[in-house]
């Protein structure tokens, strides 16, 4: 699948988070958020983008804005994870790969000379009547949490 445009609704979802309490896109009406895809779960590029959202994250607070990342990792990795490195923020676990399909962020990789299957690092900024306001899809893991909260700003959140 194509990821959402801008101007389009952002796909719903339902998914567990690192306590294995349910979280629906539903539930962040009338706030923006910063949905967020990544590979996987303790590697360099992740945990780097992660503690990035982390660092700056009473800066999305201020704004009023919420922080949701999404991989096919586990419950029980995304635990781990939010646990070593103090993750403030909903972590869903996509283990059947359907989110991800839906917001076109699944599909081939490849990494020193093979192919393989695999998340894009890929985020949506959704505005607070559920509409996709801005696509990433070059995320660089060091710039990105700066990135989003310059552009919530600018976009008047």
């Amino acid at each position: 699948m194509e990821m959402p445009k801008v101007g389009t609704a952002a796909p719903a979802f339902t998914l567990p988070d690192q306590d294995g309490r349910e979280h629906s896109l539903a539930e962040y009406a009338g706030k923006w958020v910063l949905l967020y895809f990544y590979p996987k779960d303790d590697t360099p590029g992740c945990t780097i983008e992660a503690c990035g959202l982390r660092d700056q994250f009473a800066d999305f607070g201020a704004i009023g804005a919420e922080v949701v990342g999404v991989s096919t990792d586990s419950v029980e990795s995304h635990k781990k994870f939010a646990t070593s490195f103090n993750l403030p923020f909903t972590l869903l676990a996509d283990a059947h790969k359907e989110v991800v399909g839906r917001y076109g962020v699944f599909g081939e990789k490849k990494m020193y000379g093979k192919t393989y299957m695999g998340t894009t690092r890929a985020s949506f900024l959704i505005d607070p009547a559920g509409k996709v306001a801005k696509v990433y899809e070059k995320v660089k893991p060091e710039a990105h949490a700066a990135e989003v909260v310059a552009d919530l700003r600018a976009l008047g959140a």
